[in-house]
This record gives structure tokens, sequence and C-alpha cells, in this order.
């Protein structure tokens, strides 16, 4: 036999050397991590062709197998272990793998990729059902199964049940569209996978033991169904007549049967015959289910198988072994008889009815094995032949089971203090010589959970279901064994280490707990309910013997032994150890007396004694007897062994102790060492309040019901008054349809009269339309004469337009020109009175010339005007020749009235800037009268001192004014404030007032100068004049000249009034010859 160690190889060679025709085990399959720690392989599954399988191991990691093609190939590393496995029947490439968290993920094998994740369960996924069209799957777990569907990855139905009652197996039948679901109740139903409706039940048997099915196999055609469990009976069902066939009975060697699985032929056409049941001694035997004869088997006690798996193709079987690893067997030279072809006979089956006795269908498996070549190793085994020994008393003694030497084991202990871990279940178990009496333990557990035990959950909770579940599996088993078990409360403290320990193998932790209650809890309960007084009494004794001091303060403290030994006793010293110490300290209870484990108890409390000598409240001692501390547990170990070898006889616990007591074969033994009356008492005190409970719960269930039906009345009586009042609703609704479709027909008919108003109208409208389109046809011809007129009338227009901007412009700008001359002429004032009068006469001869250009700017702009209006007058002459020529007469009048109109408007804002320009001379004239009446001012003040320097020429001064009257006939024009401007003017600056139009000759000049320079009063008469008479004359010529410019400025307006008013005149007198 070949062994293949693929270690940490991602692929690589399935054998090395090509299998031996014949042989049976191909190659065995094993996987080794550091330091030579074997991976166990967990589960298997095979594909649709039979040549490759998956095997996922207890790391996480998934691998394939190609047997047809000697290579295997690391898929996956998920990180945690597999719970189910299963390949796609649609998508080849794809696989599903049940994990440890719950979860169901698909991954593709050949790209590697995870494709989907699936989640919805609460407990492990035990096994994967693919449907035969590999559109659905079902996982089932102990307390659900799910329906999902493989081309969403969704979940479509969910299978809920009670929790009393667990889910073994639901799976699809082959060939059908039926789902079968397998019960913990031994209950077994078809479904309909469309409609999921119930479709039939398979009746099982109500007379002989109970079987408790746990392993179940369909035929590939659908047709027959196995199920086994906890017993060593088949049942075997026809699927067509829903009928049990026969009872199957495998040998005496097989207790329980863990898997069942048809083996395919390839001349049976899906009608399997050959049946493989494995059972609890690991050990796979296959039967004819017709003949019922064994064929052959596969595994042995020594090589145990733990599971199997066959290809569809029948080919190959893939067995798990105890040990872990994967052995691959080949069916055709496992024997030759499976090869021949069936001889040609027609069996009629006639199923039997469940109302008979079972022993019209039990049929027992002979044990006709077919002979076949054994299986060669590979090895030659060498037996070494030695001369027996004589067997002493003392070595019968230490002789335990499996060949163990119990003085050899304690030699070990003692050598390096503790068991190895990879052997420690297996000595223990040679160690406490457990019976293994899988009936006895099976009758037990038969009878379900201890009343006792149901809560267990609420006061002991435990975050793992699996240990919840094997903890109160136990101790059910306990209280079943014992009625004082279902009334002990620290009984879960003293087994849940055991269950934890052995919670894969439920019978040998029954029985390890219950040698350890029947050994090392002797006494326990002959004081039940109180603590054993006399074990606490006898280690209390041992305390003070080794070590007094610590035992006075202990009394001081008033802290008794049921505080500091019984929390010691009642939880196996689990509370205060860690994993490791615990092992260490059974390991060598369980080699020893059973007075060990009191002097455990006693070198626990002496180790520490100095930490308790510090304490001196019940809450630390409490404390410290409730929690871990630090210890050596060597040292522990070693002071209990010195406490067991000198503690002296009369107070040794030995005395009072028996030694150690095997549990028998076959049935376990009687327990009865406690007081039965107070165990029955409080049975029957149970008992009745479980009756009352009971009690309660069927009134509370009645009350329910009662509500319910009064809740199912109100409804009705709710719902019928609310049918009435929607029935009322209906017929108001009714009545209200009816008067709108009478009035939509009324609106209907006047609708219709409406439409034939508005056809007649439209045949009216069609004939005014033709009418109207013909007279529109003469319009647009008129129309576009008309265009081509005003198109000609706008040109003339624009060109008015355009000159007539012109003159507004040159008006403007001559507006601009008198508002800058204004300015510049107060300019000229303020210099002018700066320099007090010595420039008057420049300033004179200036002003002078600026109205001489004045005049002639205004001459120069009324010639403009004049011949604007002329040429304004030509164009309008030659537009009236033009409109004399034309047919449409209306329209040119029209047309002239809008230009009139605009006329009007552009003389309105001729007028305006007319208006503008007085107002701006007005404030001139108004700046002059300031600047004269300031001069007056001044003269009028300097008045006095003239009036005395010409006191003696009076004469003089009354000449010169009649002169000034004479020479100033204007000076009553009304402008006084005109000959006083002038007046001071002349006075000021000492020069006469000129006319503008007169220029003075040179002895005129001469004459002035002398006048005014001259001091003298001597001087001649003649030769002077009067300040008056200058001021007179420059006054009158200014107002000459101002009115001379309001007079031009009169004349331009009221011409180019006249002008406008010929203008609108022609134009009339044009539209009215063309009228």
């Amino acid at each position: 036999m070949e062994v293949t160690d693929i270690g940490n190889k991602e692929e690589g060679k399935v054998w090395h050397r090509k299998p031996t025709p014949g042989k049976g085990v191909l190659v065995t399959v094993v996987r080794t991590v550091q330091q030579s720690k074997a991976v166990r392989f967990l589960h298997v599954a095979f594909d649709t062709t039979g040549d490759s399988f998956l095997a996922g191991d207890h790391h996480g990691n998934i691998y394939v197998f190609d047997i047809s093609r000697n290579r295997f190939r690391l898929l996956q590393k998920t990180g945690q272990a597999c719970t189910a496995l299963a390949f796609t029947l649609r998508r080849t490439t794809e696989f599903l793998v049940a994990l440890a968290d719950y979860s169901i993920k698909c991954f593709d094998k050949d790209t590697k990729q995870l494709v989907s994740w699936m989640r919805g369960h609460e407990g492990a996924v035990s096994s994967i059902s693919v449907h035969s069209s590999g559109r659905y799957a079902i996982t089932t777990s102990l307390d659900t199964a799910q329906l999902w569907d493989l081309d969403t990855f969704q979940r479509k139905r969910k299978l809920n049940i009670r929790q009393s009652v667990g889910i073994q197996r639901v799976f699809f039948l082959p060939l059908s569209n039926e789902i079968l679901s397998c019960f913990s109740d031994d209950s077994i139903f078809a479904w309909e996978s469309d409609t999921l409706s119930c479709q039939y039940q398979l009746p099982v048997p109500d007379s002989g033991p109970k079987i408790s099915y746990r392993a179940f196999a369909v035929t590939h055609d659908g047709k027959r169904f196995v199920a086994g469990g906890r017993s060593n009976l088949l049942h075997l069902w026809c699927l067509d007549s829903k009928q049990l066939l026969r009872v199957i009975q495998m040998p005496t060697l097989v207790r329980t049967v863990r898997q069942l699985e048809f083996l395919p032929d390839s001349f049976d056409g899906g009608a399997n015959q050959t049946l493989g049941v494995l059972s609890q001694d690991g050990v796979m035997r296959f039967i004819n289910i017709n003949t019922c004869k064994l064929l052959f088997h596969l595994g042995s006690h020594d090589d145990a198988i733990t599971g199997a798996t066959i290809s569809p193709n029948g080919r190959h079987v893939v067995a798990i072994m105890d040990n872990g690893s994967i052995n691959i067997y080949s069916v055709q030279s496992l024997t030759q008889e499976l090869n021949k072809p069936p001889l040609s006979q027609v069996a009629v089956v006639s199923g039997g009815d469940t109302t008979q006795g079972l022993s019209n269908l039990k049929v027992k498996v002979r044990s006709e094995v077919l002979q076949r070549p054994p299986i060669n190793s590979g090895r030659r085994q060498i037996r070494t032949l030695r001369p027996r020994a004589v067997c002493t008393t003392d070595d019968k003694e230490n002789e335990l089971p499996a060949g163990l030497n119990k003085k050899r084991l304690v030699a070990l202990l003692k050598t390096f203090g503790e068991y190895p871990a990879k052997y420690r279940m297996f000595v223990w178990r040679s160690l406490l010589c457990l019976p293994e009496n899988h009936a006895a333990y099976s009758s037990l557990t038969d009878k379900g959970l201890h009343s006792a035990y149901l809560t267990l959950h609420d006061k002991y909770p435990i975050k793992s279901n699996k240990l919840q579940r094997g903890l109160q599996r136990v101790l059910s088993a306990l209280a079943h064994w014992a009625a004082i078990f279902g009334e002990v409360e620290y009984l879960p403290l003293v087994a849940f280490p055991f269950v934890k320990l052995f919670q894969n193998n439920p019978m040998v932790c029954f029985e390890v707990v219950a040698t350890v209650i029947v050994n090392w809890c002797q006494h326990w309960f002959e004081y039940f309910p109180n603590p054993p007084l006399n074990i606490l009494s006898t280690t209390e004794n041992v305390l003070a013997h080794h070590d007094k001091e610590l035992l006075q303060h202990l009394v001081d403290c008033g802290i008794t032994s049921q505080l500091y030994v019984w929390p010691l006793l009642e939880t196996l010293f689990s509370e205060v150890l860690t994993r490791d110490e615990w092992l260490r300290l059974f390991d060598n209870i369980f080699s020893n007396h059973p007075s060990f484990l009191i002097m455990a108890c006693v070198a626990y409390i002496t180790c520490c004694r100095e930490p308790l000598l510090l304490c001196s409240q019940k809450q630390d001692f409490e404390y410290f007897f409730h929690h871990r501390n630090s210890l050596d547990i060597g040292a522990m170990i070693k002071e209990a062994y010195r406490l067991l070898s000198s503690t002296p006889a009369d107070i040794h616990p030995r005395t009072i102790l028996s030694d150690f007591t095997p549990l028998t074969r076959g049935q376990y033994p009687m327990f009865n060492h406690y007081p039965e009356f107070i165990v029955e008492y409080q049975s029957r005190e149970r008992e009745k309040i479980r009756l009352q409970e009971m009690e309660y719960l069927r009134e509370r269930e009645e009350l329910s019901v009662r509500h319910a039906d009064f809740v199912r009345r109100q409804a009705e009586e709710e719902t019928y008054y609310t049918q009435q009042e929607l029935l009322q609703k209906a017929e108001e609704q009714r009545r209200n349809i009816l008067a709108q479709e009478d009035e939509k027909l009324t609106q209907q008919r006047a609708k219709l009269a409406a439409m034939k108003r508005e056809l007649n109208v439209k045949e009216l409208q069609l004939l005014d339309a033709t009418r109207s389109r013909f007279l529109k046809h003469q319009q647009d011809l008129r129309a576009s004469q008309i265009q081509r007129l005003d198109q000609e009338i706008r040109r003339k227009m624009d060109l008015r337009e355009r000159e007539t901007a012109a003159a507004c412009q040159d008006l403007e700008v001559r507006q601009m020109e008198l508002e800058a001359q204004r300015r510049q002429l107060e300019q000229h004032l303020l210099k002018e009175q700066e320099r007090m009068g010595r420039e008057v006469e420049e300033e004179v001869e200036v002003r002078m010339r600026r109205a001489d250009r004045e005049e002639k700017s205004c001459t120069e702009l009324l010639h403009r005007t004049k011949t604007n209006m002329q040429i304004l007058e030509e164009s309008l002459a030659e537009a009236c020749q033009l409109g004399l020529e034309s047919d449409w007469q209306r329209e040119v009048a029209e047309r002239l009235q809008q230009v009139d109109a605009e006329q009007e408007r552009k003389r309105g804002r001729l007028a305006e800037l007319h208006r503008q320009t007085l107002a701006e001379e007005d404030r001139l004239a108004d700046t002059l009268r300031d600047v004269a009446g300031r001069k007056w001012d001044e003269v009028m003040n300097s008045r006095p001192h003239l009036q005395e320097q010409r006191r003696p020429m009076p004469s003089a001064n009354a000449v010169g004014q009649r002169d000034m009257r004479t020479r100033s006939p204007g000076s009553d024009d009304g402008h006084p404030h005109r000959a006083g401007a002038a007046a001071e003017v002349g006075i000021s600056g000492s020069i006469p007032a000129i006319k503008p139009n007169t220029v003075p000759t040179p002895s005129q000049a001469a004459t002035y100068m002398v006048c005014l320079n001259c001091s003298s009063p001597s001087e001649s008469t003649s030769t002077n004049f009067s300040l008056d008479r200058g001021r007179a004359q420059l006054d009158s010529s200014e107002r000459e000249l101002l009115k001379e410019i309001r007079e031009l400025r009169q004349k331009l307006a009221a011409r180019a009034r006249e002008d406008n008013s010929a203008s609108s005149q022609s134009v009339r007198t044009l539209s009215s010859v063309s009228q």
C-alpha cells in the first residue's frame, strides 16, 4: 500500500508508482505539517463523472484529486473546517462548501474564484443535496433546512421545525421532483419540490425497538429507500408503493449504523442491489439487499473508517480513516462477483403491510463473505516468539485493557509529570477500565432528555450549542441511571470538564463521569441535599495535622470547610486551574487511590497558605476558591503525594474510601448511596410542580383558545358591519354612477347638437375663406405697390431728418458757444474787478469786437437757415410732383400727416432750444447787472469825497450833466442799473464810455487823457467833462448792443416758424389738390 504525503504542496501526483492490479487500496493520502503533525481530512465528494473528488481537511484547505489523471491540486484555503461538500450539476466546475461559521460558499475549481457566499443557517450544515437539474440545492442543519436557487444564489424556502424535533437529513430524490425529509422522531415525509406540498409519509413500524434513524440511502433510480440508526436493523421501503418491503438485520457486531451508501453497478440500470453499511466499529460491510448476503467489507477495528463516499460510476470508494487519512479503494479488485452480469430472472416483490408483525419482513444477513486474496500491504510482518512469562497476582492487578500496565504508567507519570497529550484519552480509558456498554447507554439516551435538565441552558448558558446539547445528554443519562442525579445541583459543574473533553464521544464521556462519581465521589450524597460533611471533616482533619496555623487562621476568620474545600470538590478544580493544569492533575488522580482527590485539595490549600493568611474577609476567601490563582501545579502534585504518604492511618481518607471499582460490563451498576426518601420527596414535589405547570399551561391554552375565538367572532362582526357599510357605499356609488351616466348622455347629446352647428358654421367659414382669399390676393397686389411708395417716402423722410438733425446740431453748438462765452465773460469780469478798472478801455474794445462777431454769426446762421429752408422747399416740391403721378393720394396724405407730426416735434425742439438760449441771455444780463450794481455801490461810496473836490466847480458839473442828458436819450428806457454800471466803470477806471461804432480821434484821446490826469484847479474848465456823462454813454451803447442781438434772434425764430408753416401749408395744399 503506497502512502502519499501531500504536506504543503499545492499540486502533484496522487501516487508515484502505478497500483498493482487486484490491489484493494490504491493509495493512502495523508497530510502532515510542521513537527510531523497530521491534519485530518473531514469530508469528500465525487463529481458527476466519478473520476475526481473533492477533499476538505481540518485547516480549511480544499483539494481536488483526479484519479484518472493521477493529479491533485489545492483549490482554496478557507481558513476554517468544512462541514459538507458537493459539486453543482449544471456548472461542473463549481462546487459548494459548508463551513464551520454556518455559511455556504461556492467556488470555481478552474479559476479558484469565489462565485457566491450564502448565509442563513444558525447551526452547522451537515449535508448538501443538489437537484438532478442542477438548479436547486438543499442545505440541512440540525434545526432547519433551506432551499437555494443556484442560478441567483438566493434562498427560496426555509423549513422550520419545533425545537424538540430535530432534522436528520433533507435531500432530493434521484430522477424525480420530490424532496425527502427525515426527522429525529423517525418520521419521513415526501414533498413536491415546486409547490412544496406534502405528497406522502412513509410508514414506520410501531412494534419492535426504536431505531432512531441516523443514516439514509436511495437507489440511483429513486425507487428504493433504506434507513438505519441506533440498532443493527435496516428498514427498506419501496417508494412507488410507499410500503415497507423488509427489515434487514445486520450481524451482532453492528450496534449502530453511521452511514449507508448504495454501490452502483453497470448492469443494474440504477436499481442498485449492493448496499454499504458503515457501523460503529469502523467497518463498512457491503451486502446484497435482495439475497441479504454479506459480500465484502472495508476497514477493521485497528484501521477504522469514519466516513466513505462511492463514485457515481461505481469504480472507486474513498474512505476517511480514523487517523484522518484518505484511502482510495478500487471496487473492481475487491471482488470478482460484482462484475458478473445478473441472471435473467424476474422477481416480484410484494410490499408488506405495516400492521403485520416484523417477523414476516425481517431477514438476517448471512455471513457468507466471498473469499478474496488478502490485501498485500507491501510489508512482511516479522513475529518474534518470546517465552510466556509467569503471571503473579500483582501483575494481574496492574494489567489494564489494551495491553497497558498500571505500574509502568505510574512510573512514566512520575518521570514526566503527565501523560502524552496524544495518548491521554486512551490512557484514561484504560485506567478507568471503561466497559463501553453501548446497548445500556443507548437505552438511557433513548429515554430522552430528563425533565430536570430541560431548562439547563437557562441556568448554565454555554456559547457552543453542540457542547450544550452534549452536557444536557450526559446529565440526562445520569439522571435516568440514578434518580439522585436529577436533583444534584452541582452535577453540571462536575460533568462539564469531561463533556468538553469527550464531546465527540458521548458514551465514553458518560462512563468517565459515572466512574468518577462511583469512585472519587464516594459518600458525597449521604447527607444530600447538604454537602458531604464526612468528607469535609476528613479533609479538615488532614489539614489540621499538616498545617495547624493555617487551619487556626481559617477558624478565626469564621471560614468552614464548606467554603474552602467544597468549592474545589464540587467543580473538580475546573474553576481554579487552567486546562493543562487540570489535565495534569487528573492524570495523577486517575492513576492513584480515590483518596488522592482529597489530598489534592489539602495540597492546594497548603500551597496557597501565604495569600490565605493575608485574607481576613469572607468575601476574599469566596473569591479565592472560585477563581484561578498563581500556583505551581507540579509543586502541588508533589505536595499531594507527600500528604498521601505521610498522613497517619487514623485520619487518612483511605480508611473511609474504598479502592477503585470499575463499571460493570453489559449493564451499569446500581447506584443507591443516597437518602432515597429525600430524593423521592423532591421527585414527588417536582412531579407535582410539573403537573401543576401542565395544568396551568392547559388552562392558559384554553384561555388563549377562548380569547382567539372571541377575537375571531369580534373580527367576524366587524367584518360583517364593514361589509354592510361597503355594500351601502357601493349602492350609493352605483347610483352616483347612473346619475353621472345620465349627465354624460345629456352632455353627449348637447355635444352632438353643438357639432352640427359647428359643421354649419364651418361651411359658412369655408365660403368666407374662399371669398377672403380672393380679396386678400387683390390686397396683396395693392400692398406691394404701397410698399414701394412707402420705401420712397422713407428715403425722402430720412433725408429731411438728417438735414433737420444737422440744423439742430448747429443750434446746440451755438448754445454751447454762448455758454462758453458766458463763462469767459464771468472770468473777465473777475479780472476786471481785480485790476480796479485800469483796463476798462481794452475790455470795452474786446466786448465790441465780440458783439460784431456775434452779429456776423447770427447773420450767417440766418442765411444758413434760409438756405436750408429753400432746399427743403425744393425737396417738398419734388415730392409733390412725384405724388401727383401716384394713384393712391389717400395713402400719401396719411404719410404727409405723419411728416407734419414729425416736423411739429422738431419745431417744438427748436422752440425749447430757443427758450434755453433766452434763459442763458437773461442769466448773463443778471450777472452783468450784479457786477454793475457792485461798481455803482463803490462809486456811490466814493461820491462824497469827489463832491468835496468838485465844489469849486459847480457850474462845470451842471453843464456836464446837461450834456450827458442830451447825449443819452435812452437813459430812461427802464434800465437804471445799466447806467449805474457804466458810470461806475467810468469813474473807477477814469475812462469815458464810447459807443461801439465811434472811434475816438487822437486829439480826443489826448484831451481825455489830459482831463483825467490833470489835477490842477487852475486849468480851463472847457477841457473838463463830467463822469456821469461817460457812464451814460457806456450804458446806452451796451443796451443798444443787447437789444440788437435780441431782435436778431427773434427775427431768426420768427422766420423759422414762418418757413415751417409755409412748408406745412404747401403739403396741405398738395394733399387738397390730390384729393
